[in-house]
């Protein structure tokens, strides 16, 4: 059976792909598109509803993001979210400008008033916080609207025109700071649009399982294991269509955490597919030697994977597709449409300009974690696996800030294999969502035994998060944090400074290149 699709304009806002998160998370498909999608592109797939999303444009500039009225006609139900509100009132003979008076501008978490005869605010309380981000005031609000909620500064954070299904809020009811912000998407979802709730990742496993059989027939499949969730709940995925066509590639590149390349080897090297080690250390920290740019690291990675599984292809004899776990937050940080590139991933943006496979085949690139683990469960895989510690692909390359040499590799492996132990051991580990030491290219003068040190300052991140597309820093204990740094300064040499990290995402990301 067809699931009912809505569809997200994307108007290049940091949020947008959160909505689609939240989106299915009610229980209803979505994609997300570029706004420059051909509109007979977007009708022929019959959506039951049209989000508009935030950007950080003003509307009313010559060059800003449009969309073609002919929208407007079909009959389908919108939802226009900070910009595409101010869009919508905009194409629809209203008037925007930018806020006069400081007042009008909003920022941040503000206490908003609604009118709950609203559809879009049913059964929901009259008044809560919702989140602001918008320095643009709707003047004049088109024919035919109503408005539906205000704050003590601004008279039309919401508005609505019923008849026509057409609803805009000047805030981020997406974003988890917005008090019922999913239950006002979920009526939208199911009192405008008349979602039935058919998706599920029962369903999308299913389906994902079909396409992949299909594309791939009789051809030999590759795929890139780190032992990480994503490419674990990508190689469950593809044993299950593909079964022995497939063959797991793990490269070891020097990189990964203490232990962790005998402890891929042992949870995967006797699974129902082929799979491969290599060691590539040398190889990998050679490319490395001397560069300390951030974007350079993950371009050279990059690069070096694909050269390594060309060569394993190779010796494999022909193969046809090359398997990625690439995710949806690698997909939006490395830059998409008028999206800002926040940092290229080693397996989107990092990728070379000519590859030698057929295709590239990337199953999980418009899921985000949490529902990478909720497939990862659906095709069985054991829960110590589903859950295991994010870990980017360029490995411990982009936690050793400036140069990266094996004696630097180690003692970062050292310290924070102390730090996860310590988290382990207090209980915690479920807890935070990730967490993980960085080395700093700070050196600092210390005082040990009664001797002058001048070594390393090491800086631990904690994060707590449902998506990895905004998180918070994680308030571990003291003592905790204490038990950590002194055990890091007396038993890793070479490190004599400890710092937590207490920014959250944004305005930082989650690592620190």
């Amino acid at each position: 059976m067809k699931n009912q699709l809505v569809i997200v304009l994307d108007f290049g806002g940091q949020y947008n792909q959160l909505i689609a998160r939240r989106v299915r998370e009610c229980g209803v498909y979505c994609e997300v598109k570029p706004y420059t999608t051909p509109l007979d592109e977007l009708k022929a797939r019959n959506p039951i509803g049209i989000i508009f999303t935030g950007g950080p444009n003003s509307v009313y500039l010559e060059n800003a993001p449009k969309v073609d009225p002919e929208i407007f006609t079909w009959g389908v139900p919108i939802l226009g979210i900070c910009y595409g509100c101010q869009l919508m009132a905009q194409t629809l003979g209203g008037e925007v400008t930018a806020a006069q008076e400081d007042s009008a501008r909003e920022y941040g978490k503000t206490h908003t008033y609604y009118d709950i005869s609203c559809r879009i605010f049913k059964g929901l309380p009259a008044e809560g916080i919702s989140w602001m981000s918008h320095g643009d005031y709707m003047a004049k609000v088109p024919e035919g609207f109503a408005l539906t909620a205000h704050t003590d500064a601004c008279p039309n954070v919401a508005i609505a025109d019923e008849a026509r299904g057409f609803y805009g809020v000047q805030y981020h009811p997406e974003v988890n700071h917005t008090e019922n912000g999913v239950k006002m998407i979920r009526n939208f979802l199911y009192e405008v649009c008349g979602a039935k709730g058919d998706w599920s990742m029962q369903d999308y496993c299913q389906t994902a399982v079909a396409q992949i059989r299909e594309k791939v027939g009789n051809g030999k499949v590759l795929l890139a294991l780190s032992g990480g969730v994503d490419s674990s709940v990508a190689a469950a995925l593809l044993a299950e269509a593909v079964g022995d066509q497939l063959t797991c590639v793990f490269v070891d590149h020097g990189l990964m955490r203490k232990n962790e390349g005998d402890e891929v080897e042992a949870a995967f090297s006797k699974w129902k597919f082929h799979f491969v080690r290599v060691d590539a250390e040398a190889r990998f920290l050679g490319k490395l030697a001397g560069v300390s740019e951030p974007e350079k690291k993950r371009k050279i990675i990059g690069e070096e994977f694909i050269r390594v599984f060309e060569e394993e292809a190779k010796k494999i004899g022909r193969v046809d597709f090359l398997v990625q776990g690439t995710i949806y937050p690698d997909v939006i940080e490395s830059g998409a449409g008028d999206a800002e590139v926040i940092k290229s991933h080693h397996n989107v943006g990092g990728l070379p300009d000519y590859v030698d496979f057929k295709e590239i085949i990337e199953p999980l690139r418009l899921l985000f974690k949490d529902e990478v683990r909720q497939l990862g469960r659906e095709l069985g895989l054991p829960e110590y696996l589903v859950m295991r510690q994010p870990f980017p692909g360029p490995g411990l390359a982009i936690r050793i800030i400036g140069e990266i040499t094996k004696e630097k590799a180690d003692l970062l492996r050292d310290a924070d294999a102390i730090f996860r132990e310590e988290i382990a051991n207090a209980g915690l580990e479920y807890s935070i969502n990730q967490y993980f030491a960085v080395l700093t290219d700070t050196r600092s003068v210390g005082v040990m035994g009664d001797g002058r040190t001048y070594d390393y300052t090491l800086a631990l991140r904690g994060v707590t998060t449902t998506d990895f597309m905004t998180a918070d820093w994680a308030r571990i204990p003291y003592e905790v944090l204490d038990k950590v740094s002194v055990r890091i300064v007396n038993e890793v040499k070479g490190i004599n400074r400890i710092v937590y990290d207490i920014t959250s995402k944004p305005p930082a990301t989650i690592e620190w290149e």
